[in-house]
């Protein structure tokens, strides 16, 4: 049976240093990802009282630089207590959203963009509205639109100005939206890359990039649209990537691909997170419809 975790195949390790024997995390290595990145990353998954250093297999101290990361092992070298930080990052799954209340977003995506703007990819057809390869994908995703408000989210987003209203509420703001290729939209919500806007938008994947997508930057075009996606909630996309993917041993890979036919619902309640994946689904697809909130 094959690893449900993400750890398979790393090539960086962390370790505390006062304990070299249990790893604390790691990431598959790819194209893009220095020593400074590494340092940022750290400070998501773990918590520090005072200063720190990270020393690699040769006690050789490694600067908080733009020298590209090594593979191999690192160690926290702290000389006071670290913390794991014990936040769980959203469960999320791959989404294709069709409804009343996502239509206005995905057309208000596609008229900014108008290509992939991950790849570059130009949506050559869409003057004629065939968008076949393209969607439209959620920075933060409509099923926690609960959590959303909550935590106010949507006083990040800056258009309309104030006292007009979204169709579908802030979350289906095109500020909180990409037009990804269709492939690209599933590696998103898996959170296999993120954007990182904190280094000049930096795209940094944690899976083997199959695209050539790692140590681009994002789209220019798309940075100099005033309605460009706003920097939190890119922030708290990529924040939700390192946990997924660095923390421990990293959280679930979810089987996405049933046949016609198959027992979904058996599926997902023998698989991992059966309960957080079965609300997710079950949010994803009413939330198109009604707001799930009121």
């Amino acid at each position: 049976m094959p690893s449900h975790d993400r750890s398979a195949g790393r090539d960086v390790h962390i370790f505390d240093a006062s304990n070299r024997n249990t790893s604390i995390g790691g990431l598959i290595l790819t194209a893009g990802v220095t020593n400074a990145n590494l340092y940022s990353m750290i400070e998501v998954i773990v918590f520090f009282d005072g200063e720190y250093v990270l020393r690699n297999e040769s006690d050789i101290t490694i600067e908080k630089d733009d020298s590209p990361l090594l593979p191999g092992s690192y160690y926290i070298n702290s000389p006071d207590p670290i913390y794991i930080n014990n936040e769980t990052p959203l469960t999320r799954l791959i989404s294709q959203q069709t409804g009343t209340r996502v239509q206005a977003f995905r057309d208000a995506v596609r008229t900014r963009d108008r290509r992939c703007v991950i790849t570059g990819r130009e949506a050559v057809s869409g003057y004629r509205n065939n968008w076949t390869g393209f969607e439209a994908a959620h920075i933060f995703p409509l099923a926690f639109e609960g959590l959303w408000k909550d935590l106010n989210y949507g006083r990040w987003i800056l258009t309309p100005p104030d006292g007009e209203e979204i169709r579908g509420g802030k979350i289906n703001s095109v500020q909180n939206g990409l037009l990804l290729d269709s492939a690209i939209h599933q590696l998103f919500d898996m959170y296999w890359f993120s954007i990182n806007p904190d280094d000049n938008y930096k795209i940094v994947c944690f899976d083997l990039d199959t695209h050539n997508i790692a140590g681009r930057h994002l789209d220019q075009r798309l940075l100099d649209d005033p309605q460009r996606p706003v920097v939190p909630l890119l922030r708290w996309h990529f924040r939700q990537a390192v946990l997924v993917n660095m923390k421990g041993a990293g959280e679930p890979i979810f089987e996405h691909d049933f046949p016609p036919g198959s027992d979904i619902m058996g599926s997902i309640l023998e698989g991992p997170k059966a309960a957080e994946r079965m609300q997710f689904e079950l949010f994803s697809r009413l939330a198109t419809e009604v707001d799930l909130t009121q």
